[in-house]
């Protein structure tokens, strides 16, 4: 049994600091020079806010298996450990601990970024209505 818990505030800090974390801005610039940007929100959060432009929505449930090349299910973009991934939720705070995930595996230019796709929106970036590029 573990002395006290840690609490997800501290486990999402541990996640946090083997970052460097972007901000919208630079998390479209990424994507603008070839980095892959990676939606993990809900279908009912897509639906509802809008689609991430260029994004490639993956569950965040096969995340992991998804970017891995060598997991053998790995979508055709992640041939690389070298990929440079920035993982967008809806407000930066599951993203964070899913870029950590990735770096784990091994991709170790994961990151996520800041403030989610809400950030993105009060950023004044551009929201489209779909369809997404939804990889299962």
């Amino acid at each position: 049994m573990p002395d006290s818990p840690r609490g997800v505030e501290a486990v999402l800090a541990k996640a946090r600091a083997g970052l460097h974390r972007v901000t919208p801005a630079q998390a479209r610039a990424a994507a603008e020079r070839g980095a892959l940007l990676v939606d993990t929100r809900t279908e009912t959060q897509r639906a509802e806010a809008g689609e991430l432009p260029g994004a490639i929505v993956i569950d965040r449930t096969v995340l992991e298996w998804r970017l891995d090349p060598s997991s053998g299910v790995n979508i055709p973009e992640a041939v690389s450990y070298d990929l440079e991934v920035v993982v967008v939720c809806r407000q930066g705070y599951s993203s964070g601990l899913a870029a950590a995930s990735l770096r784990e595996v091994g991709l170790w230019r994961a990151t996520d970024m800041i403030g989610g796709f809400e950030a993105w929106v009060r950023a004044g970036l551009p929201v489209s209505t779909g369809p997404a590029d939804v990889r299962r």
